[in-house]
């Protein structure tokens, strides 16, 4: 379950999403969970997921990372669209036994829930597969450049944000071996109540740290070795430029916000 979880890794590939210029994807991944939430409409949805299918598509990336990186959110999504509907008041009652009274907007407001949160990691997880760290962070320190008249330090920022990112996977993947070798020494992490499960963990958490400092610090001396000294003075193999393409993807997606804000005027 663990490995399934798809934030933060990189497929390479040559396709039209992957050569997009990393600032438009982020803004235009920004500007695509903006959608998700202004959409009130279920008519709405069909535009998200024609768009959502398309990139998929362009992008090549195969539906197994899709789905792979959305099972890890079942339970959260079963939960969140138990609470809407169960706790939700409303004029239009469907079911009623006891207490327990469910009403047609507790079902809208669940509906509306689960597709925002599957779209958001859907989105989330194809700007990481189709955009590399450092690609990440070059887009990352050119969006945050203006801020640095106000003496915020872009580069720093980018880099430790997309260095976090880029270690998703490799302390999954550590968590996922330390958890292997506690349950081949006899560790139960799935008998006994919430509390007994998380006392379980500690042997779990207790290496994960320690792994994660030790990964950090050869890190930094991996780049101390390379001279790195920040962003000040730094070239780069690859600038960017924004090209026709870009301006086709953001032309599309700027459509979409367009359709479903149409929808929910409309409708």
């Amino acid at each position: 379950m663990l490995k399934d979880i798809t934030i933060g890794q990189y497929i390479p590939g040559d396709s039209f999403v992957h050569k997009l210029d990393p600032r438009v994807k982020i803004i235009l991944s920004l500007l695509y969970i903006i959608d998700l939430f202004l959409i009130n409409q279920y008519v709405g949805y069909i535009f998200v997921i024609a768009f959502t299918a398309a990139i998929i598509i362009v992008s090549k990336i195969q539906l197994r990372y899709i789905y792979n990186g959305l099972k890890p959110i079942f339970i959260l999504l079963i939960i969140t669209a138990l609470m809407n509907i169960l706790m939700t008041p409303g004029n239009n009652l469907i079911f009623s036994y006891g207490v327990i009274k469910i009403y047609k907007e507790g079902l809208n407001l669940a509906g509306f829930m689960m597709l925002r949160l599957v779209f958001l990691i859907v989105g989330t997880s194809l700007l990481t597969l189709t955009t590399s760290p450092i690609e990440l962070t070059d887009g990352l320190e050119k969006l945050m450049n203006p801020l640095k008249k106000i003496g915020v330090p872009a580069h720093e920022l980018a880099m430790m944000m997309t260095i976090a990112l880029r270690f998703i996977p490799t302390l999954i993947d550590e968590t996922d071996k330390i958890m292997k070798a506690q349950m081949a020494r006899g560790a139960d992490f799935e008998s006994g109540n919430l509390v007994q499960r998380a006392k379980s963990l500690i042997p779990v958490l207790v290496p994960l740290f320690i792994s994660s400092f030790r990964r950090a610090d050869e890190l930094a001396m991996a780049m101390e070795a390379r001279c790195y000294r920040g962003g000040d003075g730094r070239t780069r193999m690859k600038i960017l430029k924004l090209k026709y393409r870009d301006g086709i993807a953001t032309f599309i997606t700027l459509l979409l916000i367009a359709s479903s804000v149409a929808v929910r005027f409309i409708s």
